[in-house]
């Protein structure tokens, strides 16, 4: 990487960029190389310009900063954008983040939070504003299923004993259930996970971390 972080803000707000370029600037291992107000000048410059990050309002006229973090990647494919927003909805931070941003900033935040911000994303990190974290962390236990919820804790008891290479007649002893239960919670299990083997049930466990 150079030996300063290369910095493109793009916010449609003058006061606002004035005052992020002005605690940006004043750090030596930072330097300002462009400003834009909307996302299609944004893109722009990213192109000309090939910044480390970009620092990008999400609601900007014309193109909004979702829409050109998700163009950014054509462009200035080295370049990292840190999302700027005032919203700590996780409909906002969701879908900037699916549209390749590293980082999800709010507007409140101290200047001490944007400066470690940008230089968690110029190292390749992410960085995620405090604020937003639970947001980001309910959104995502709400949309990801994981299969292994699909289980019942009896499942999940069958299913580590399967992994773990225990035959039915085993786990029937062990759980004191017939064979023939045993064998139903097997299919069950199987049907669930849409797996065909018993080799894939082993390989989902280990997944799992339910087997090491």
């Amino acid at each position: 990487m150079r030996e300063k972080i290369h910095i493109l803000l793009a916010d449609d707000h003058a006061v606002v960029r004035q005052g992020f370029k002005m605690i940006l600037a004043a750090q030596s291992d930072m330097e300002i190389v462009g400003e834009a107000g909307n996302g299609r000048e944004a893109l722009d410059l990213a192109g000309q310009l090939q910044p480390d990050v970009i620092v990008m309002d999400v609601a900007m006229p014309e193109l909004n900063g979702i829409e050109a973090t998700r163009r950014i990647a054509d462009v200035s494919p080295r370049s990292r954008v840190l999302a700027l927003s005032m919203h700590k909805d996780s409909v906002y931070v969701r879908e900037i983040l699916r549209a390749g941003a590293r980082g999800y900033l709010l507007k409140d935040s101290i200047a001490s939070d944007l400066l470690a911000a940008v230089r968690a994303i110029a190292r390749g990190e992410g960085y995620l504003s405090p604020g937003v974290s639970d947001a980001v962390l309910n959104d995502y236990r709400r949309h990801v299923t994981d299969p292994i919820d699909l289980l019942t804790s009896r499942e999940r008891e069958v299913l580590q004993m399967i992994a773990e290479g225990k035959t039915n007649k085993d786990i029937a002893t062990v759980l004191n259930l017939s064979v023939y239960t045993v064998d139903a919670h097997r299919g069950r299990i199987m049907e669930k996970l849409n797996v065909h083997s018993v080799t894939d049930l082993v390989r989902f466990a280990v997944r799992c971390g339910l087997v090491d």
